[in-house]
């Protein structure tokens, strides 16, 4: 990778807009609402790209194109049964729990229907998931500086670390969102060209096909004809683990639990923008295979060996096919595309720890009673800490070859049994207060469990994926029976504390009255259709 001064241009100009919607912003932060939610004020259309774009982080943009390098077309899963169902059951059936339960977050959520020490339980997890997630983009951010300026890889993290600090401690998830669109937008102009030239280069889409069948590996180019039996296909796992495991456990325990997406649906300025937030954010999400997977499958069939032009590692499949294809100018939008993408991921997980921490841990256990004001300035400390910490996490990234593998590692211990516990808690009146926690909990000592018998070779996968895909279908359903056991022998919430909470008590949002497009239920079928449709073409 070779940038020139106009390369560098691009890229300055856009850390110095960055930072300075940071400064337009910081007087608009009067409030710990303002700071945390935006003063729920956002419209729809900001919100859902901004849904999609806290998305758009590592571990979309570098993990998936290492991830097509590594697995094939079978990675298109993870947009197309991994992302469009849930984000309409999010945005259907979800979204009016969270919005209008007034709740400030996911675990504020969980203590409204369940009790304190469930909130604090998820809480806790949650916020030791977003500081580890937060150091898999500041690490990917660093590789590209490394790249770029030949840094080494400490003074690469610390550098991007401070630009993202300063952004959100001025400006909060106002800030965050903002920066969240603009990215969007960077990277389909960033990207698009690379996707177009890469299978120029390789002879077009059959040229590729060829390429791919050439692999040494089963499945290369197939989406769903190669899932049947593990041995079809390079992730080594079959129809059951990934339907189960990655369509329905990982997918809807992400998509509609993990609050660094939540919260951009609770910024909304009304309920049906809320509603409408994931299912704007689907209609893009799911051509971005277009960006991040078919450069993956350019940069395997060029360099099957992954010596010559990757480098031994699948993470640098992007960078390396913005190398190989972009020229000066072209380069520079590229590479400000990657560091949007890290930056807002990283921002993402910042914002989300932030508020969990302020409102779920230190309002509530650690300091209570004080003024608006103390909570704000909490939460500009907690921005602080979380991106220190996120500095020290991006080092345990090293012991990995592909940013994927560990970061369904941790939605596996964390988000899988937690969407165990809303399933039963969103739909199942009858779920006790004290079965939500001990449930929780099974799920999570579930998933170490696993995981230990799979780090010491107690149980073998033939890949680290599969052994994900599992760990999430053990974790949610010992949480699944934990709870159901717990709840029968426990009493039962009054239904009268329920409502607004559970689907059977709470009043359905009207709808009637909005244009068609504007429904969720149609604008969801209409969106399920269309992704029917891809999954077709790519068989």
């Amino acid at each position: 990778m070779h940038p020139q001064l106009v390369d560098y241009a691009i890229i300055a100009i856009y850390f110095l807009f960055v930072l300075g919607i940071g400064f337009a912003l910081r007087g608009r932060m009067k409030t710990s609402e303002d700071f945390f939610l935006s003063g729920r004020s956002i419209p729809g259309w900001i919100t859902g790209l901004a849904f999609m774009s806290a998305n758009l982080g590592a571990l979309e943009v570098m993990g998936h194109a290492a991830n097509a390098a590594k697995y094939g077309m079978f990675v298109n899963h993870f947009y197309w049964l991994g992302a469009m169902p849930a984000m309409c059951f999010v945005g259907v059936f979800m979204m009016p729990f969270y919005y209008g339960s007034k709740a400030r977050s996911v675990p504020e959520y969980l203590r409204k229907r369940y009790d304190e020490k469930t909130r604090t339980l998820n809480a806790l997890t949650f916020a030791v998931m977003t500081l580890l997630v937060s150091g898999i983009d500041l690490y990917a951010m660093a590789i590209l500086f490394q790249r770029l300026l030949h840094w080494p890889f400490s003074v690469s993290v610390l550098a991007s670390a401070a630009v993202v600090a300063i952004y959100i401690y001025l400006g909060g998830l106002t800030s965050s969102i903002y920066n969240e669109v603009l990215q969007f937008f960077l990277i389909v102009f960033g990207f698009l060209p690379l996707a177009i030239l890469g299978l120029k280069a390789v002879g077009g889409w059959a040229g590729l096909e060829t390429k791919l069948a050439a692999l040494p590996y089963p499945g290369y180019g197939h989406t769903w004809a190669n899932i049947w039996h593990a041995n079809q296909n390079p992730m080594g796992i079959n129809w059951f683990g990934t339907i189960f495991g990655l369509g329905f456990v990982l997918a809807f325990g992400y998509w509609c639990t993990d609050f660094l997406v939540v919260q951009r649906g609770l910024a909304a300025k009304d309920m049906p923008a809320a509603q409408r937030t994931p299912l704007i954010a689907a209609v893009p999400k799911m051509f971005f295979p277009l960006m991040v997977v078919l450069p993956g499958l350019v940069a395997i069939g060029l360099d099957p060996t992954t010596k010559e032009l990757l480098g031994g590692r699948y993470d640098n499949a992007l960078p390396a096919m913005l190398g190989k294809f972009y020229p000066s100018g072209l380069l520079g939008i590229g590479l400000t595309a990657l560091l949007a993408s890290f930056m807002s991921g990283m921002a993402g997980n910042v914002t989300a720890f932030n508020t969990v921490w302020t409102f779920d841990i230190y309002q509530t256990h650690v300091n209570p009673g004080k003024e608006d004001s103390h909570y704000l300035k909490m939460g500009r400390f907690a921005t602080v800490f979380a991106v220190a910490v996120g500095i020290a996490t991006a080092f345990i990234v090293l012991r990995f070859n592909n940013l994927m593998d560990y970061l369904q590692l941790l939605f596996a211990f964390f988000n899988a049994p937690l969407f165990g516990t809303f399933l039963l808690g969103m739909f199942w009146k009858r779920t006790s207060a004290h079965s939500g926690f001990w449930g929780l909990l099974s799920g999570i000592v579930a998933a170490a469990a696993h995981y230990t018998l799979y780090h010491y070779k107690m149980i073998t996968y033939p890949s680290d994926m599969a052994a994900n895909f599992y760990q999430a279908i053990v974790a949610f359903t010992v949480c699944f029976v934990v709870t159901v056991v717990v709840t029968l022998f426990t009493e039962p919430r009054k239904e009268e504390e329920l409502v607004g909470l559970v689907y059977a008590l709470t009043p359905r949002p009207r709808t009637a009255h909005l244009p068609w497009y504007e429904r969720p239920g149609i604008l969801a079928i209409g969106i399920l259709a269309l992704c029917a449709v891809l999954n077709i073409i790519f068989w």
